[in-house]
């Protein structure tokens, strides 16, 4: 059995992967659903975190599971794995990126989506009073994060979400190949994502080539739209 540490992206929290987690349990696997720091139900503010500070938590999160780890990332999600790996890369069995950004060394989140000039978060995204941080237009949800998910995770999504500091956008990832190159990674496209376009997906994989390659027929949100495939997936990859 593995053991998995399942990490949110942008805005969401580990309550997005109430659908995927149990099925995971339910074989048998140790699965782990962490709150980045101000997201969820963790209580810091939002504006005062740094990707460093999620990275520490992930690191800590690790830290309490015995044997080596799955780590998954999902968007954003994606940057924080990276930078774990490049910290504790003895701890990690594999990287599984789900329709996340996987940087090479020194890219950035802002860097990444460049090469997307046209992405609908660019004119749904709301600066918070302090400027600090970032919120969804929550008119917008549907189109770009949940339109093929069910109504219901649709309503509890938007009672959840959060803002995200656009300092973490913005910070650089610093990855080598002696540390972070030496985790086995594999990548969950998701060929109907519009926060984060297939050709996008694309790019990252072969500009950082992946062992395992695998495609969900769904938008941004798995974890919602198809968990039992997003699960067996993530089982494939013990």
């Amino acid at each position: 059995m593995a053991s998995y540490v399942l990490v949110h992206g942008a805005w969401h929290g580990g309550w997005c992967w109430g659908h995927v987690a149990p099925l995971l349990r339910a074989q048998g696997h140790v699965v782990v659903t962490p709150d980045l720091p101000g997201h969820g139900d963790d209580p810091a503010p939002a504006n005062a975190q740094t990707l460093d500070t999620y990275v520490q938590r992930i690191c800590g999160t690790v830290g309490t599971l015995g044997g080596e780890v799955i780590l998954v990332g999902h968007s954003l999600g994606g940057l924080v794995i990276s930078a774990v790996a490049e910290a504790l890369p003895e701890r990690l069995r594999r990287l599984v990126y789900v329709t996340a950004f996987l940087p090479r060394d020194g890219d950035s989140l802002v860097r990444i989506c460049s090469v997307d000039p046209d992405n609908p978060l660019n004119t749904a995204s709301v600066r918070t009073p302090d400027g600090q941080c970032v919120t969804v237009d929550p008119e917008r949800l549907p189109e770009i994060f949940y339109a093929d998910c069910p109504a219901e995770d649709l309503a509890f999504a938007r009672t959840r979400l959060g803002p995200e500091p656009l300092g973490v956008m913005f910070q650089a990832v610093h990855v080598t190949a002696e540390r972070f190159g030496r985790v086995p990674r594999a990548y969950i496209h998701c060929s109907r994502d519009v926060a984060l376009p297939l050709f996008v997906q694309e790019q990252m994989v072969a500009a950082s080539p992946c062992g395992t390659v695998l495609t969900l027929p769904t938008g941004h949100s798995p974890f919602f739209a198809a968990p039992e495939a997003l699960a067996e997936q993530l089982r494939a990859l013990t």
